[in-house]
């Protein structure tokens, strides 16, 4: 036998038995692997900014008529949902099983939004590394979770992150669905784009921008079954929410009627609202124009703007008739793709120390922003907490409560506040109210029409007023107000008068605490 013998076979390229070559092939397939993974990345993130000091902001009134409704019973939210909020329903049902589940604790309740919001960031970088590069999608996802309004809506107590989560599920799962048109892939895309639809109606303005993305595959060969099965997964998830639409257009006047219609300058103004900051969404407007400039990313730049665009002038001519509609949170959906396109600019930028310029840029633009929102009062300007304090620190058994209302017609969060923040031992009796809210499948109770009746019996009432922001210009004095009650119907307080000789006065952060005595 020979020495060459000995030695084995030549190697050629498909049999390298070096060390080398399994170690080589192993270290690419970890790279496959985590190419796939890269995902992790911005979601982890995404959660972590999301739940950072989520706890801290007091609810306001938008998230308290959130746990006004979800505290019920399901038969008595779908008692609401009859006369009010019905286009809302799905997440008040959310929250009221998992409210069972975790708690009512301010923390608790945010934690659904915050998941939602991190799902969202999966999906901007799922669909960031499809359109354009993995590098891409994982600058986009970054960008995501970095923009002050993800944080700012990753912590409230409404629907809006999981909107922004099933709409960038949706865009995500119709290009799998144009790149291989499956029935078990377009039965995903309608299941995402229903959800959408379901938690915030206005989102299924996604349906246009979709419709053009497949019209131009097709036009160009680079799908095939579009022209069924788009139209077939658009009427699946549509028909199954025409009862939703419809009860919605009836309660719409209750609910929208507070929106102006909005002029052409109100585009500018909702900008920055969008991002939670000025300077980040100039930033991120910016970045999103680059890669219409280049030729190789020109197609798949166009797709992710018209999701990204389009749903912002159809939003607005539609809220030229009797209904507005144009309000920045409702757009919030439109955030995933403009971070696609951002993330797609910022990637492709040389030399690649740009690339974390970019992000830091985000970072640094959006600190105060960020600090702003996770700051006791950056949700409302009055501290429900602090005046439940008071009364739970006074409180005698047989106590009655009068929270300021603003009339009998219109829902104000103060009696909320008071039923989420005040201890289980504490009791107080609504003195004013004949019927409840929950009895009448509303938001806001019937009220007695002959309020010095209502007090025959009752010792103590606490009554509870909102005033206004205490903020004034620098170099004024502030506007002191102590009258316990501005804002209440003139015979509730006059019966409150009468009834009560002895008051005993408390401020608060924007709240005034009253205990009257007989």
């Amino acid at each position: 036998m020979s020495v060459g013998a000995a030695r084995g076979p030549a190697r050629g390229p498909d049999t390298d038995l070096t060390p080398t070559g399994p170690r080589r092939r192993a270290g690419q397939a970890l790279l496959a692997r985590a190419g796939r993974l890269l995902w992790v990345w911005p979601t982890a993130l995404a959660l972590a900014v999301c739940l950072y000091g989520a706890g801290g902001p007091l609810l306001w009134d938008d998230e308290l008529a959130t746990w006004n409704a979800a505290n019920r019973s399901p038969a008595e939210i779908f008692h609401l949902l009859g006369n009010l909020d019905a286009v809302i329903g799905a997440y008040y049902l959310l929250i009221h099983f998992w409210a069972e589940a975790f708690g009512h604790s301010v923390l608790a309740l945010r934690i659904p939004s915050a998941l939602a919001m991190a799902g969202a960031a999966a999906f901007v970088t799922l669909t960031g590394r499809k359109l354009f590069t993995p590098t891409a999608g994982l600058v986009a996802g970054l960008l995501f979770a970095l923009t002050p309004s993800v944080s700012r809506y990753g912590q409230e107590v409404r629907g809006y992150a999981f909107v922004v989560l099933l709409a960038a599920a949706a865009t995500f799962l119709l290009l799998r669905a144009l790149e291989r048109p499956t029935a078990g892939r377009w039965v995903l895309y309608a299941l995402a784009l229903a959800g959408a639809g379901l938690f915030h109606v206005v989102a299924l303005v996604l349906i246009v921008p979709h419709a053009l993305v497949a019209a131009g595959r097709w036009w160009t060969g680079r799908a095939r079954g579009v022209l069924v099965g788009h139209p077939l997964a658009v009427l699946g998830a549509v028909l199954p929410l025409l009862p939703l639409i419809a009860l919605g257009q009836d309660q719409v006047g209750r609910q929208l009627s507070w929106l102006a219609k909005p002029t052409v300058p109100a585009v500018a103004r909702m900008w920055p609202n969008l991002y939670g900051s000025a300077w980040v969404g100039l930033l991120v407007l910016a970045c999103a124009a680059l890669p219409l400039a280049w030729p190789h990313g020109r197609r798949p730049a166009v797709e992710a703007g018209l999701v990204a665009v389009l749903p912002i002038p159809l939003l607005w001519a539609a809220s030229q008739g009797h209904t507005s509609y144009f309000l920045d949170r409702y757009l919030l959906f439109t955030l995933p793709a403009w971070a696609v396109l951002a993330g797609a600019g910022l990637a492709a930028l040389r030399p690649r120390a740009l690339t974390a310029i970019g992000l830091a840029a985000v970072l640094v633009l959006g600190a105060h922003d960020q600090r702003v929102v996770r700051q006791r009062y950056a949700h409302t300007t009055w501290d429900g907490a602090a005046a439940a304090k008071v009364i739970a620190d006074g409180y005698r058994p047989g106590d009655g409560v009068a929270p300021q209302r603003y009339g009998n017609a219109i829902f104000t969060a103060v009696p909320t506040a008071l039923d989420l923040y005040l201890p289980e031992r504490v009791r107080l009796d609504d003195v004013f109210v004949e019927r409840s809210a929950v009895e009448l499948g509303e938001l806001y109770p019937q009220l007695c029409a002959d309020p010095a009746a209502c007090l025959d019996g009752v010792q103590r009432v606490w009554v509870v007023t909102v005033l206004p922001d205490e903020d004034t210009a620098p170099g004024r004095a502030p506007v002191v107000h102590d009258d316990p009650f501005e804002g209440f119907d003139p015979a509730q307080a006059e019966a409150l008068r009468k009834a009560f000789p002895k008051s005993t006065v408390t401020h608060r952060h924007n709240v005034l605490v009253t205990l009257m005595e007989r």
